[in-house]
C-alpha cells in the first residue's frame, strides 16, 4: 500500500524532489491559494510550523490555481507573496492540479485514501488539508473553512 512518502513533487524551481525526505514526520498536506478568501489561513499555518517543526512536523504547501484561478501565473510572484505578506518558511512547491484528469499522483492518493463530505474524492477548494502520520499514511482530511489552529491537538497527538 503506497505511502506519501512514494511520490516525488516539483520544487518552486522545477526540481524533482522525493517526499521520503520528510519520512519519520507528522505532515499537513495543504492545497494554497495566494487570493483567495482563506489565503488568511498561511499566518495560522506558519504559526503551526513554527511550533511543531524542532518536534518533527512539518506543512507543505501546493499552490494551486484550479478554483477560480486564484493564484498567481508565475511559481516566483506566489513565492514573494506566501513570504512577504505571511512570512511563510514552511516548503511550497510548483503550481500543481488537484483534481481531474491532470491531478498530481500526490492529490490522487491524497483523495482516494480520505474521502471528503458524503464520500466525495475530489477537492472542492482551496485550502483542503491532509494529515499525515509518521507512517506516511493519510490519518485525516479537513474543509477549507477549518482553521489550521483547531488542528494542534491532532497534530500534538501524533508527535
Amino acid at each position: 500500500m503506497a505511502t506519501v512518502y512514494d511520490f516525488t513533487v516539483k520544487k518552486p524551481n522545477g526540481e524533482l524532489t522525493s517526499l521520503r525526505d520528510y519520512e519519520g514526520q507528522v505532515i499537513l498536506i495543504v492545497n494554497t491559494a495566494s487570493k483567495c478568501g482563506f489565503t488568511p489561513q498561511f499566518k495560522e499555518l506558519q504559526a503551526l510550523y513554527d511550533k511543531f517543526k524542532d518536534r518533527g512536523f512539518a506543512v507543505l504547501g501546493f499552490p494551486c490555481a484550479q478554483f477560480g484561478n486564484q493564484e498567481f501565473e508565475k511559481t516566483e510572484e506566489t513565492m514573494e507573496f506566501c513570504q512577504v505578506n505571511y512570512g511563510v518558511t514552511f516548503p511550497m512547491f510548483a503550481k500543481v492540479d488537484v483534481k481531474g484528469p491532470d491531478a498530481d499522483p500526490l492529490f490522487a492518493h491524497l483523495t482516494h485514501e480520505k474521502k471528503g463530505l458524503l464520500g466525495s474524492t475530489e477537492i472542492k477548494w482551496n485550502f483542503t488539508k491532509f494529515l499525515v502520520g509518521k507512517d506516511g499514511r493519510v490519518v485525516d482530511r479537513y474543509a477549507p473553512q477549518t482553521n489550521p489552529a483547531k488542528l494542534e491537538d491532532e497534530i500534538v497527538a501524533l508527535l
